[in-house]
């Protein structure tokens, strides 16, 4: 079995080429800073005086005589109307958002990994080398270790949090899952159609013979027990970790269709990027209140409005909100 061949010469061209590429050439870089976001700028100071009516002296003895010495905060009515000026996204916005990096690192692997598949299965369909490993089956399953190591690192932060119903929620799907993942196990299969009843009898039949020349075979019913309370586990985390993401889109989807409601062609067939540009032009910026700004510090953006480096929440989809 030739395993120092062509798939490992390709495996390690491939590898070397995304370590050199990622600096200067990255898919998911491109994705996100390709001109198709935008983010909105902080209004400087002076445009929330104008706004608030409170203009800064210009000469230092104003600024003693009106007062302006002990530094008040400044207040800004948030029905103030003004237009937030946008500009593209860059490399260095998003730099400051946080789990960039392993999206980066992610999606240029999963990039690389579809190229390696890609080859070998070409390479097979061609050649047909029948006593070669396929190299392929492990880049996939490295892209689907990666994946869970993500959804691991967004649902640990939803626990970190000691406010909010997050934890209480992933902890109740992940058993609801767990559940559903059990039942569907013991439904037979002439009713759903799983596979695994004829995969755990394929394996008996082939371990076997060789567990009983170790007198082992006493522990066939404990790996299928295993292999089903593996199974059920697995599915009890993807829900788990797909609950809150899939109730974020739910949420966005459904504000995009609450906002184009009077264009029902656009709820049927409208582009994704034109939704968003509409729910942005309607969404609201809040009314009544006040915004506090500390005089000689960066002015703080208005309730309801994005901030660049916190979150998904700095960039807006061709005029619009992400998510």
């Amino acid at each position: 079995m030739a395993v120092l061949g062509v798939q490992l010469v390709v495996t390690l061209f491939t590898a070397t080429l995304m370590h050199r590429l990622a600096p200067h050439c990255s898919f998911a870089r491109w994705l996100l800073c390709n001109g198709s976001l935008f983010r909105y700028i902080h209004p400087s100071e002076e445009e929330l005086r104008a706004l608030s009516g409170k203009l800064r002296p210009r000469v230092r003895k104003e600024r003693w005589a009106n007062g302006l010495h002990d530094e008040k905060p400044l207040s800004v009515p948030r029905d103030a109307h003004f237009q937030l000026q946008t500009c593209p996204l860059t490399a260095v916005d998003a730099l400051v958002l946080r789990f960039f990096l392993e999206y980066q690192w992610f999606v240029d692997f999963a990039v690389y990994s579809v190229g390696v598949y890609l080859f070998t299965e070409a390479y097979y369909f061609v050649l047909g080398p029948v006593q070669e490993t396929n190299i392929a089956v492990f880049w996939c399953l490295l892209t689907l270790a990666f994946s869970l190591k993500v959804f691991l690192m967004v649902t640990r932060l939803y626990f970190s949090t000691k406010e909010g119903g997050e934890r209480s929620v992933c902890l109740s799907f992940a058993f609801l899952f767990l559940l559903l993942a059990m039942l569907v196990q013991v439904v037979r299969e002439e009713t759903l159609e799983l596979g695994l009843e004829p995969g755990l009898a394929s394996m008996t039949q082939h371990l076997e013979p060789i567990l009983k020349k170790q007198d082992w075979d006493w522990t066939l019913p404990v790996i299928k027990l295993a292999i089903r309370l593996g199974l059920a586990v697995l599915g009890s985390l993807l829900g788990a970790f797909l609950i809150f993401p899939g109730l974020r889109l739910a949420q966005t989807h459904q504000d995009a269709l609450t906002l184009s409601a009077d264009r029902p062609l656009l709820q049927l067939g409208g582009s994704p990027r034109t939704v968003r540009r509409g729910f942005r032009l309607s969404a609201p910026l809040g009314v009544g209140g006040a915004v506090p700004v500390a005089p000689g510090s960066n002015p703080a953006t208005p309730a309801g409005l994005p901030v660049p480096g916190q979150g998904s929440s700095g960039a807006a989809a061709q005029g619009g909100w992400p998510h």
